[in-house]
């Protein structure tokens, strides 16, 4: 049987060819040009173009404790956990109240959804690579390896999923084919410009879809549930699952800083469709309303389920958009860096040190035999 990195390369290897067949018979004129001025880019680029490693850190490195990022994450992560058990209890608690038998089947259905519609997709967005960007000269050259593997990890994970999955739509299928020319071929530029292409148009554009789509559905759900506690918990299922489809569409990850922010965001918005569930808004706008429709009580009470319902829905809707727009930035963001990182010139490499060391060792070995004192011979 064939290995997952060998089907991997296979579907590759396909990929590339059919792109390069179809390039051969129909070469684009965009691609022609953009070749033509890369070429003259690369001929114009002075050789001390690049960023060295101190001035990266000037500009783009945020000064963070990658441990306590991670602990942070962990403790976001299990305070959403927590609030949403607390939220399904209380469900389930309620609905015994009404019949007892019933409360065991709603407990049961609240323990399935607490698993697959949050434990699964948190260990999928945690589990998720991410690109490495907050580094000094030390750990520069570690991240550019780490980064090179995640590049190709997700540039072969999108050829694969192009290749066979029909129609799935995310991804600029002429671009894939470049991308998987560029990966058969080992052409690093390559990969990292289909991929920065891929990322600045069809993907953006998959993207943004989802967002609108889970926005749709929140508003939706907010106006159906019953209440502000499974309006607080579709919340965070809504939000979790669209974090983990934007995470897979690009294949990657935020950090572990900015994804705590990310979930603590979701927190946050669970809470607060928690607080405008409860406060019933329909009740106050009817009683601003004056005299007409407080003598119809019966339409008073249609308008403030419609004025409820349609303001939970449209807060909830853009709190989930928020989120949606967050998670791309971020994820945008974290690869611009680390194409700028791959680029950047490492002065010292640890052979480099390695060789100073020696001289300014056998230097100080010359110097201690000039200054010790010649032994008198012996009569």
């Amino acid at each position: 049987m064939k290995s997952k990195q060998q089907k991997s390369a296979e579907n590759i290897s396909r990929v590339a060819s059919q792109a390069a067949a179809q390039a051969a018979i129909n070469p684009s004129p965009a691609n022609a040009a953009q070749s033509e001025d890369k070429k003259k880019a690369k001929a114009a680029q002075p050789a001390s173009g690049k960023l060295t490693i101190y001035e990266y850190e000037q500009r783009y490195v945020k000064r963070e404790n990658v441990r306590t990022a991670k602990w942070f994450l962990r403790l976001v992560a299990a305070g959403i956990g927590v609030f949403l058990f607390v939220l399904l209890f209380l469900v389930a608690a309620r609905v015994y109240e009404f019949n007892e038998y019933a409360g065991y089947g709603a407990a049961g259905v609240c323990v399935l959804l607490y698993i697959f519609v949050y434990i699964v997709p948190l260990i999928k967005i945690v589990k998720a690579p991410y690109f490495v960007t907050n580094v000094n000269q030390f750990t520069a050259r570690e991240a550019q390896k780490h980064n090179k593997k995640v590049r190709h990890d997700v540039a072969a994970k999108i050829i694969d999923l192009t290749s066979k999955v029909e129609g799935v739509g995310w991804y600029n299928s002429e671009v894939v084919g470049r991308l998987a020319i560029a990966m058969n071929t080992g052409d690093e530029e390559g990969i990292k410009r289909t991929l920065t292409e891929l990322y600045t148009g069809s993907v953006k554009k998959s993207a943004k879809e989802m967002i609108f789509k889970s926005s749709l559905r929140s508003a939706m759900y907010s106006a159906i549930s019953p209440t502000a506690k499974v309006d607080a918990a579709l919340v965070i299922f809504v939000n979790l699952q669209l974090i983990k489809d934007l995470v897979f569409l690009y294949g990657f990850r935020p950090s572990d800083a900015k994804l705590a922010k990310i979930f603590f965001r979701v927190l946050q918005n669970s809470l607060i469709s928690y607080g405008v569930a409860g406060l019933q808004l329909g009740n106050t706008v009817v009683k601003t309303m004056g005299d007409a429709v407080k003598g119809i009580p019966i339409l008073g009470s249609a308008i403030s389920a419609v004025v409820d319902s349609s303001v939970q829905g449209l807060t909830n809707g853009t709190l989930t958009t928020v989120i949606g727009y967050q998670t791309i930035k971020y994820l945008s963001d974290e690869y611009k860096l680390q194409n700028i990182l791959d680029g950047i010139e490492i002065a010292e490499t640890a052979e480099e040190l390695q060789e100073a060391c020696d001289e300014l060792e056998k230097e100080l070995k010359k110097e201690k035999k000039k200054k010790s004192p010649e032994k008198p011979a012996v009569a």
